[in-house]
């Protein structure tokens, strides 16, 4: 009988192995590029609010179901509205200044430090800058899972000038998610997936199981390495963190979208959807109430884009 081999599992793209250091991750947004010019927002914060399936009527073209119901799994997003903290001006890539919100709610002052005096957007002028982006928080408190805000940086689309009439104009204003995302588009989804603790090779790493009369373990590997060089490589596999790592999914279906009181109830580990929602189809890292970044596509796949769906009912 041939010795049993298997070669090691878990792409090393993925490096180090180990928790995220924030729930939100940050974001290339000069990599995305939107080609309608009334969206002005690049992401925005929901949280995840659980699965179900959903009926529909598939529209897609030269698809062997085509003007057939359908049942397809879906993820439901619970997307608040968000205010502005402060805009960000960039100048080379770089951090230049910061100008803060006048008016902040109670909820936000108790997060952070707010300084005393701060700069104003009068005294910004265009040519001393050459991008501008916003710091953004949820207003949480309207879903109903927990009072403190969520906190990141959004970027914006269009002109210099766009982008600051569009901060100036909703100061103080909150800003909903059904103003920047539309039924049929296709968007990423940027967060951290379950957590899952401390765990060995064979679930870290998928490794097979040794014959059971195995010196020294089964859920193991069966060497860690060379005599020399005279050190545990990091290619090994071994036993570590796994689970809460940034990860994206890329190119999910917007099914539906709007906010309707009491569609969405007691939803397992989440209760009800009382804000906006977005329905995104298949699944979605982390568990309920997991914040997650919405953004638009970075890159559209044909594939995808050509699927049209017509929602008819919650299964």
């Amino acid at each position: 009988m041939p010795t049993r081999k298997s070669p090691r599992k878990g792409s090393l793209q993925f490096w180090p192995r180990k928790r995220a250091e924030k729930f939100l991750p940050s974001v290339n947004w000069d990599a995305i590029n939107l080609s309608d010019s009334k969206k002005i927002l690049k992401g925005f914060i929901c949280y995840k609010a659980g699965m179900t399936s959903l009926s529909v009527k598939d529209l897609t073209p030269n698809s062997m179901t085509k003007d057939k119901k359908i049942a397809i799994p879906v993820t439901i997003l619970e997307c608040p509205p968000i205010k502005i903290l402060s805009a960000r001006f960039y100048k080379n890539g770089r951090v230049a200044t910061e100008v803060l919100a006048e008016s902040l709610d109670k909820e936000i002052k108790r997060k952070i430090k707010i300084p005393k005096k701060s700069k104003k957007y009068e005294g910004t002028k265009k040519e001393d800058y050459d991008d501008l982006r916003i710091i953004a928080y949820s207003v949480v408190k309207k879903t109903g899972i927990k009072k403190t805000p969520d906190i990141t940086e959004l970027g914006l689309n269009g002109s210099y000038e766009e982008k600051l009439n569009f901060v100036k104009e909703n100061l103080g204003k909150e800003i909903s998610v059904l103003n920047n995302f539309e039924k049929g588009e296709l968007v990423d989804l940027r967060g951290l997936t379950k957590g899952k603790g401390l765990q060995g090779p064979v679930k870290r790493f998928g490794l097979n199981l040794k014959a059971h009369k195995s010196e020294k373990g089964v859920r193991r590997p069966g060497s860690l390495g060379p005599w020399h060089p005279a050190r545990v490589t990091f290619r090994v596999p071994m036993a570590g963190q796994m689970g809460l790592f940034t990860r994206i999914v890329y190119n999910n279906k917007i099914v539906d979208l709007g906010k309707e009181e009491k569609k969405f109830t007691n939803l397992k580990n989440y209760g009800n959807v009382n804000s906006e929602y977005i329905i995104v189809k298949g699944s979605v890292q982390g568990p309920s109430k997991r914040q997650l970044i919405l953004t638009h596509a970075l890159r559209e796949t044909k594939k995808q884009k050509k699927k049209v769906y017509n929602f008819i009912e919650t299964r």
